[in-house]
């Protein structure tokens, strides 16, 4: 699962992984791309950025999507062994497009998202 994680991220112009308060957390300058924490309870959560409508969208879907309270741009998602690893590749660089420098951001399409299924993305 990280390693998937980490793979997509990683592969995104300048996005650097580093420890956060808890968990994984993966930045872009000073702008936190994608977070993932969790295990105490069995449960691996992520948490990116994404347009307000989508969020909304998200969190009316219910599990395996959450609302955030971090922020209002905030999508929350559970992963485990039946996450739909392109979607979270999409979800991935939509969030960076939003969080990078509009130098950075534009190197990246997320319809051509990294592919997160394979360490070697």
């Amino acid at each position: 699962m990280l390693e998937r994680l980490r793979a997509a991220a990683t592969a995104l112009p300048e996005c650097r992984e580093e420890s956060a308060w808890i968990g994984r957390r993966w930045r872009v300058g000073q702008a936190t791309v994608a977070h993932i924490f969790g295990g105490e309870d069995e449960l691996f959560r992520i948490t990116l950025r994404g347009d307000p409508d989508d969020v909304a969208a998200f969190t009316h879907l219910g599990s395996p999507y959450f609302k955030s309270d971090w922020g209002s741009n905030v999508i929350g998602m559970l992963v485990d062994e039946d996450t739909d690893w392109d979607e979270v590749g999409e979800l991935l660089a939509i969030s960076y497009c939003i969080q990078a420098p509009r130098h950075l951001a534009e190197r990246v399409d997320p319809q051509s998202a990294p592919d997160p299924k394979s360490p070697q993305a």
